[in-house]
């Protein structure tokens, strides 16, 4: 699997982020079955309610009808030039259980361009929902 059009889309996308607060620039690019990649980048707000960007490309993808996904790359930093490991928050994990399988993968780029590979089962072993 060719991860590097969704890894480039990933990186790209984090110059569109919105943290005033936070100031962190993260960047998702989710692989739909389809072939079709949507992104997402962290959007905060003064109050509670910031999106991170995982949801923020499932919300896209849904929105579009897409409901079978492969994979979403994630990749984040304190500067746009600067990436550490950066995996969904629990919020995020609990959000994608409920439209991916069990086996569904989350890759984290390091600043070397080194991936690290998760399923979703391993950051969320106990959902609260029933994966497909």
């Amino acid at each position: 699997m060719d991860l590097s059009n969704a890894i480039k889309i990933a990186k790209d996308v984090r110059k569109n982020v919105y943290s005033p607060y936070g100031k962190y620039y993260v960047g998702a690019a989710l692989m739909a079955k389809s072939g079709k990649i949507y992104s997402g980048c962290n959007i905060e707000n003064h109050g509670i309610m910031s999106v991170c960007a995982e949801r923020v490309a499932f919300l896209k993808a849904i929105s579009e009808g897409e409901h079978d996904f492969e994979y979403i790359v994630v990749c984040g930093g304190p500067d746009i030039g600067i990436l550490e490991e950066c995996l969904p928050c629990g919020y995020c994990r609990q959000f994608m259980s409920e439209f991916v399988s069990s086996d569904f993968k989350i890759y984290g780029l390091l600043s070397d361009d080194t991936v690290s590979t998760y399923s979703i089962s391993d950051l969320l072993p106990h959902s609260f929902s029933l994966m497909k």
